[in-house]
């Protein structure tokens, strides 16, 4: 079974990763005027973190995989809108 400490570790990384990545998402479209912005090292820190969720899951309890789960949502989401936002076609 996951220990409380591991959990809430797991969720902070995330949290911070989320935070990365949200941070380098707006600057990335406030320099979409300028060119080409890559998104690849905030998608890799998410996808690291989704990773970590999925393993730390396995032996979490059910209170503890709903919360994983959650955060694996707004991890998701995330990706999916700077993903949609990278093959945006710009005008």
């Amino acid at each position: 079974m996951a220990t409380r400490e591991a959990v809430e570790n797991c969720i902070n990384r995330c949290e911070q990763a989320v935070q990365s990545a949200r941070e380098q998402f707006a600057e990335g479209n406030r320099q979409e005027n300028y060119g080409y912005y890559d998104f690849s090292e905030p998608l890799t820190e998410l996808e690291d973190a989704y990773n970590e969720l999925c393993k730390l899951a396995i032996s979490a309890n059910s209170q503890q995989r709903e919360r994983l789960h959650r955060m694996r949502l707004v991890i998701q989401q995330l990706q999916n809108e700077i993903i949609l936002q990278e093959h945006e076609p710009t005008m």
